[in-house]
């Protein structure tokens, strides 16, 4: 609910969001791969799902509150969400909907910052802001190499 009214408060504004939403609260592909023979397309298949589990929960959240939400996964599950089209994204952010981007980019090995940094160029976004435990972008994974260097360079 929190996230919810924080996006609200945007929307007010008159500003255009969308979200691309990770998973790694239910499910974090990397961590299980190799667990019990689960390789790692699997892992991150079932790690995008989370996503979804997640992106559903949002705009569920949103619409309580009264802020149009539509949900688009970058696979097929047409009786929960839409799936991507570039254009129809932008033409919901230009009716006023929040549009929360689900299941990264369809493909194993690609994280979520991967899916974010996709669809902010996809849509023409001016600003991506990352909400994460971490306070910007490493090289590495923090919590398996505190060695990790923060990524100072401005990507245009």
């Amino acid at each position: 609910m929190a996230i919810a009214r924080e996006v609200a408060s945007v929307t007010k504004l008159g500003v255009e969001v969308a979200i691309v939403v990770g998973g790694g609260n239910i499910f974090r592909g990397a961590s299980w791969a190799g667990c019990s023979g689960l390789d790692r397309s699997s892992a991150d298949y079932i790690g995008m799902l989370a996503t979804a589990m997640n992106a559903i929960f949002l705009q569920a959240t949103m619409e309580s509150i009264g802020i149009p939400t539509r949900v688009q996964t970058a696979f097929r599950m047409s009786e929960v969400a839409e799936p991507y089209i570039r254009r129809r994204a932008v033409t919901h952010l230009e009716k006023g909907r929040v549009v929360i981007f689900a299941a990264g980019i369809g493909n194993p090995f690609f994280t979520t910052d991967t899916a974010a940094a996709l669809r902010c160029a996809e849509i023409n976004a001016e600003v991506v802001l990352k909400a994460t435990n971490v306070d910007g972008v490493y090289d590495a994974d923090l919590r398996h190499n505190p060695n990790a260097r923060l990524l100072e360079t401005e990507v245009s």
